[in-house]
């Protein structure tokens, strides 16, 4: 049941943010995750902000051979753009891979990178760490779907894709608030619960994600996202990965590459990242780096099976490049 709530749309950036500076207020972009938090009673809500007049904040512009992206941008958009799928392949497979394509017309880059949680006990009737518990119920409850690298006390995954295709990208973020605004690496955007067990991001009350700001590619970029699910469609990754590397003289010269659906946050596979430099990008590379990508990984009872499915899919995207 939808609680009650005033709804006010802004036309204004600064109004935006004066309105979401009140106590129990809550920002709408695409509505596709804020609607359901409200059904299940995720957080309370006095006042929901649309943004839908900011157009400012919509849009793919070049800046000096990298990209600007604001908040409000489809999905949708960043998969059909020619210029994200001819120079930033990943983000625009990682866009494509998001939903059903009713969700991707709604669904917004800003939301996306800002979505809760989808755990079943956070999500559902169940006092749990997140909300106040002294109990991550995953721990010893149902948890295949749950985090096998950097969990702890909670086992939630992230649940976006394009935050994998951006982290391996290079990108950062822009944030407005009403003191200010900043712009962070998206590197330094997400938050582990062993630092905040209530936060997923650094955003704090009031403050907003305007822009995400994509880096121009080295010369001869190469990146990908590759995604496994239960479903073909409108389901959340067991597993992906975003990679992005360039070679010279037949050797990877630098590398990027990112995990989703088996981590808290986005998470670099630095140790993948390591294998790949200085090598010539063949079976046995490949293999080596998706042996370090899950390297330090402590599954549940559960979920074990996610460790040798990202060493599958780190393969498999290495060797497609």
């Amino acid at each position: 049941m939808m609680p009650r709530f005033a709804h006010v749309r802004p036309a204004t950036l600064d109004e935006a943010l004066r309105q979401l500076s009140a106590p129990g207020a809550r920002a709408h972009a695409g509505g596709t995750d804020l609607l359901g938090c409200l059904r299940d009673g995720i957080f309370e809500v006095s006042t929901v902000v649309s943004l839908a007049r900011l157009e400012a904040l919509r849009g793919i512009r070049e800046t000096a051979g990298g990209l600007s992206i604001g908040a409000l941008t489809t999905l949708s958009e960043l998969a059909a753009s020619p210029v994200v799928k001819e120079r930033f392949r990943a983000l625009a497979e990682a866009s494509r891979e998001v939903g059903s394509p009713q969700l991707r017309n709604q669904g917004t880059l800003g939301g996306n990178l800002c979505q809760r949680p989808r755990c079943w006990y956070y999500r559902g009737d169940f006092h749990c760490a997140r909300k106040g518990g002294d109990t991550c119920f995953a721990i010893n409850g149902e948890n295949r779907y749950h985090a096998i690298l950097g969990g702890g006390p909670c086992f939630i995954v992230h649940p976006s894709d394009t935050a994998a295709a951006l982290l391996s990208l290079g990108a950062a973020v822009r944030i407005a608030g009403r003191s200010g605004n900043r712009t962070i690496p998206l590197d330094a955007f997400f938050v582990l619960p062993a630092k905040d067990l209530f936060k997923e991001n650094v955003l704090s009350p009031g403050e907003l994600v305007t822009e995400v700001l994509v880096p121009p590619p080295a010369p001869g970029l190469a990146s990908s996202y590759r995604k496994v699910r239960e479903r073909g469609a409108w389901d959340f990754a067991l597993a992906g990965v975003a990679i992005a590397l360039t070679r010279r003289d037949g050797r990877v010269s630098e590398a990027r590459a990112s995990l989703s659906g088996v981590a808290p946050v986005p998470w670099r596979a630095r140790g993948a990242e390591e294998a790949l430099r200085g090598r010539p990008l063949d079976r046995e590379t490949a293999s080596l780096a998706a042996e370090a990508a899950v390297r330090g990984a402590a599954p549940l009872a559960q979920n074990g099976y996610k460790a040798p499915l990202v060493r599958g899919i780190v393969e498999e995207a290495l060797l497609a490049l």
